[in-house]
């Protein structure tokens, strides 16, 4: 007799439902502002409501800084990473990490119909490792000891 399990855990539950975004015309250093009162290292780019790109501290500092041009005359539109890569928020939280890690990102947009409902980043998924840990266990032993106790018999 063969068994399947199989355990997953939506991005949904580990995401983070605030969400800096910034329209798509604004200067690199109005940006800049609005990621340091944002708390966020990311801006999620948009034009009305939908989402165009995103763009980083690492954006700013290699597009525009290295680069020697004046932040305040530079659009978000020109530095940002497009088109933008996404994971739907009933997605299961390891593929997200596999997308992130196969497109060398740390910040991955929760999308769904286009409409923005978080974001999870390799720091989220980090700092709750423990937590999806001993889900996962407690899940598994959940499933595993009826049939330990039967092969007992």
């Amino acid at each position: 007799m063969s068994l399947a399990i199989n355990v997953s855990y939506s991005v949904k539950h580990y995401m983070n439902r605030k969400v800096a975004t910034i329209e798509d015309h604004i200067s690199v250093t109005d940006a800049a502002k609005a990621m340091v009162r944002s708390g966020k290292g990311y801006l999620i780019v948009v034009k009305g409501s939908q989402p165009l790109g995103i763009v980083t501290e690492r954006d700013f500092v290699g597009k525009v800084i290295a680069s020697e041009r004046e932040a305040g005359k530079v659009s978000v539109a020109e530095i940002m990473s497009s088109p933008l890569v996404t994971v739907g928020p009933n997605e299961d939280l390891l593929k997200a990490s596999e997308i992130m890690r196969k497109r060398n990102i740390r910040r991955l947009p929760v999308v769904e119909n286009e409409v923005i409902h978080g974001v999870i980043t390799a720091r989220d998924i980090a700092r709750r490792l423990g937590e999806y840990i001993d889900r996962a266990t407690k899940d598994l032993t959940a499933v595993a000891i009826p049939f330990t106790r039967i092969a007992d018999f």
